[in-house]
């Protein structure tokens, strides 16, 4: 499907998700063109507000390498116009650690398509558990639209969507790992 034109538009990224999406791609993500590819150039569409929800690696000294790599994009996130939200994640039992944002994904989504008055949302998740947030967003007047990657987008997220972006083109033109 295609976007489509016009409207306020309001993005919220599940940073793990689409960078999940983007390696299992062999590819680097390249976020100022995910952005204008969303709103930018021919679509004409008003971008209110990009947010980025990010996992931090937890406090802990035995991350600490991997955190000030975190901190470092999420300085460059906020350096190039993007909202960073950032959780602290905490260790799991298999040497990985746990930052789930959804959460706070799906209460920002509510809370800012009232106070921003977005004609248009978009998640760029393909994680199906944010299908009953898109459904309550469409009860509210406003168009949702999932940005995502085919095989990572889940069925009852797609189906609660207005239309499905599908972002494998746009990651076939970002660089290779």
């Amino acid at each position: 499907m295609t976007k489509s034109d016009g409207g306020r538009v309001l993005v919220l990224v599940d940073e793990s998700n689409v960078v999940s999406s983007v390696r299992t791609q062999g590819r680097g993500l390249d976020w100022l063109k995910l952005r204008d590819f969303l709103t930018g150039g021919k679509t004409g569409r008003k971008l209110i507000e990009m947010v980025v929800y990010a996992g931090l690696p937890p406090a802990i000294q035995v991350w600490q390498e991997e955190r000030d790599k975190k901190n470092k994009f999420v300085h460059w996130l906020r350096s190039n116009g993007f909202l960073a939200v950032t959780k602290d994640g905490s260790p799991t039992e298999e040497g990985h650690y746990k930052a789930n944002v959804d959460v706070m994904m799906a209460i920002d989504a509510v809370e800012l398509s009232t106070q921003m008055r977005p004609d248009v949302i978009i998640l760029v998740t393909g994680d199906a558990d944010f299908a009953y947030l898109a459904l309550q967003l469409r009860r509210r007047g406003i168009r949702v639209e999932v940005a995502s990657v085919a095989q990572n987008l889940g069925s009852a997220l797609k189906a609660a969507a207005n239309q499905v972006i599908d972002l494998t083109p746009l990651f076939a033109t970002f660089e290779a790992l």
